[in-house]
């Protein structure tokens, strides 16, 4: 990234001013503070994510891997934040005999989407729900993949509380977040690598900023500590990191 684009996001992520949808990327336009996963993003998501988040990819792969340790044939799954439903579908036919995959998202226009994509799957079902606010049944694999960090902070523990609840014992719970730095230069850091991540990827300095701008109250990441300390007052103890990559961190816990 060169020095003038560097200015020109520095300096523009200062501006309050307010304004008109802007573009995001990948024909996503959002207002300010007012991402949105309903509307029209799902036709343009997956390839918008895909491009947006480092190994995207690579962490469905890893989350097919790590479910092969805790899905049993007779086994209840789910996947909170399902959005279009492609990991569900993966997993699921990854592990088709017998296993219920259950998909919850909020957004009425992913779970249509999702329900649209999903073909001959038997095995998936969606739920349009809160995800905090499910009756979970016993459950030996949960999986959500860059989903906590849009739960208001408010409600975040809860769900973590419901999860745990839910698991049967020996169950696990594998989440991806975006993850705050430990102080301030570590932040720095960070940001300035994944906005050059971003660049790289073929982005505009516009579309960078009109997504920072977009995710404004509404991507609320913790930090990794923040991430295990809800994890252990829910009562897991049995916790790692399985992957990181800058700010993007997998966690696992096992009941």
């Amino acid at each position: 990234m060169t020095k003038n684009a560097k200015r020109v996001i520095m300096d523009s992520l200062e501006q309050t001013t307010a304004r008109e949808r802007g573009p995001t990327g990948d024909g996503i336009r959002a207002e300010r503070a007012g991402w949105s996963f309903g509307g029209d993003t799902p036709q343009y998501f997956d390839r918008h994510v895909a491009r947006s988040v480092p190994n995207y990819e690579a962490g469905h792969r890893l989350i097919e891997q790590v479910s092969d340790f805790f899905v049993k044939s007779d086994s209840v799954a789910y996947e909170i934040g399902t959005s279009t439903g492609t990991l569900l579908r993966q997993l699921a036919k990854r592990h088709s005999q017998g296993t219920r995959w259950i998909g919850i998202d909020s957004e009425r226009a992913m779970i249509e989407y999702a329900r649209s994509a999903q073909g001959k799957a038997s095995n998936v079902e969606y739920l349009l729900a809160n995800a905090c606010e499910v009756d979970y049944e016993a459950s030996d694999f949960i999986v959500s993949y860059y989903t906590i960090q849009f739960v208001p902070p408010r409600h975040r523990q809860n769900l973590i509380d419901l999860i745990y609840k839910s698991l049967n014992w020996g169950g696990a719970f594998l989440f991806f977040e975006k993850v705050r730095a430990p102080d301030a230069r570590f932040q720095d850091i960070a940001s300035a690598i994944y906005i050059d991540y971003k660049l790289d990827n073929g982005y505009s300095p516009e579309e960078v900023l009109g997504k920072a701008n977009s995710l404004k109250g509404v991507l609320e990441p913790f930090s990794t500590k923040g991430n295990l300390d809800m994890l252990h007052r829910a009562g897991f103890v049995d916790t790692m990191t399985i992957y990181k990559h800058v700010c993007f961190e997998g966690f696992l816990a096992v009941k």
